[in-house]
Formats: structure tokens, C-alpha cells, sequence
């Protein structure tokens, strides 16, 4: 993975709208606990290749500072050789003079090409110091947005079971209202209507049989009348 590449995909994940993911989802939690092991997965990924990168311009900045303490040190030893010569030649030893100055000449050669070097490296460094930076700061929102998936979902998921909790709850007190005639309750009340429907029926048959019977004893009352009528005319005549 290039860096400009980890700076991307840190900087979209980074970005991304969590609630309008949400908003788009069919469901909320299993995108969200998706959406987790993504970033987590993208976060270790982008954590190492980040790591190389730091690694990379902790090497850069080591070699420039080995630079920069090498012009030192050359210079010193062009300095030192110099000063050699100048004593050499002031006491007459003009060849060996000559030795140091050529001396000096190379320390300084030396002293040029390690400031070269670390001027060279400076704005690479630079350049990747900001990138660096960036990296960070997006590992940073990236390990944010995480905390904030995993609360949402968290959320989520307490809000889902609350619903549950709530639905059963209204379940139940449905099937025990005692005005509402489809409840439990509402039927057994109704199984005893018909059950007490039942016996005013029974009695109201019961009662008509029985005067039907009274009826059929007074029918025959009055019959035995006319006979004994009937049989006291004849004995009389």
C-alpha cells in the first residue's frame, strides 16, 4: 500500500457519515457491525503501512542529522588542518604546510558534500513530516469514528430491545383489556354470555313443557265436567 494511497483511504473512512450509512441501511445493526469489523480491519491495515512510513522518514531524519554532524566535524578538521599548515609555514616548513592545506582542501570537500546531502534530504523530510502528520491525524478520527460506530450500534441494539420489551408489554395488557372483546378475557366473558344464554333458554323451554302440561290437565278437567254433566242429564230424564 503506497502512502498516498493510506492517506486516501484514511482520510474516506475518516470522513464517512455514519448516520447517513444508517439512514441507507436495510439493517442498521448488521451494516453497523459490518462497518466495525471493516474499520477495525482497515485501521490495523493502515496502521502498519503508516508505521513504515514513519519508520521511513525516522531513518531520513537519522541520515540528515548524520549529515549535518559530518559537515561539522569536517569542517572542524579543515579548521584544524589549516591551522596545522599555518604553523608549519610560519616556521619555515613550507612542504609539509603544504601537506595540511591539501588537508584542509579535502575535509572541506568532504564538509561541502555532507551539507549538499543534507540540504538535498531537507524538503523530502519535510514533505513527509506533513504526510506523516496527516496519517496520524486521520488514524486518529478513523479510531474515532470506530468508538462512535461501535456506541451507535451499542445504541442500536439496547433501542431494538427496548421495542421488544415494549411490544410483549403491550401484548400483554391487550390480552387481559376488559374492553377490548378480541383480549383473552373479552372471550372467556363471552363463553359465559353464551353458557348463561344457554340455560335462560333451557328455563324457557322447561317453562313452556310445563304449561303445556297445566294446559293438557285443565283440557282434561273440563272434559270429566261434561261427561259428569252429560251423565246427570241422562239419570234425570
Amino acid at each position: 500500500m503506497t502512502k498516498q494511497t493510506v492517506l486516501g483511504r484514511v482520510t474516506q473512512l475518516a470522513r464517512a457519515n455514519i448516520n447517513a450509512l444508517i439512514d441507507q441501511a436495510e439493517d442498521p445493526q448488521k451494516m453497523l457491525d459490518q462497518l466495525i469489523r471493516d474499520y477495525t480491519a482497515n485501521i490495523a491495515e493502515a496502521e502498519q503501512a503508516v508505521a513504515a512510513t514513519i519508520g521511513n522518514l525516522r531513518l531520513m531524519e537519522e541520515d540528515h542529522r548524520e549529515d549535518v554532524d559530518a559537515a561539522d566535524e569536517w569542517g572542524r578538521k579543515a579548521l584544524a588542518a589549516s591551522r596545522k599548515a599555518d604553523e608549519l609555514r610560519a616556521g619555515g616548513a613550507g612542504a609539509e604546510a603544504d601537506t595540511f592545506d591539501n588537508l584542509a582542501k579535502v575535509a572541506l570537500g568532504r564538509q561541502l558534500q555532507s551539507e549538499q546531502e543534507a540540504r538535498t534530504a531537507e524538503p523530502t523530510i519535510a514533505s513527509q513530516t506533513v504526510v506523516v502528520d496527516k496519517l496520524k491525524s486521520g488514524l486518529d478520527q478513523m479510531k474515532d469514528k470506530l468508538t462512535q460506530l461501535k456506541s451507535k450500534r451499542d445504541e442500536l441494539v439496547a433501542r431494538a430491545a427496548s421495542a421488544q420489551a415494549q411490544n410483549r408489554m403491550m401484548d400483554a395488557v391487550k390480552s387481559i383489556d376488559v374492553m377490548d372483546p378480541t383480549s383473552e378475557l373479552g372471550r372467556f366473558e363471552d363463553k359465559v354470555r353464551r353458557e348463561e344464554a344457554r340455560a335462560v333458554g333451557k328455563q324457557e323451554l322447561a317453562a313452556s313443557s310445563l304449561d303445556a302440561q297445566f294446559e293438557q290437565l285443565d283440557s282434561l278437567g273440563e272434559s270429566a265436567e261434561i261427561e259428569a254433566r252429560l251423565a246427570a242429564l241422562k239419570s234425570a230424564s
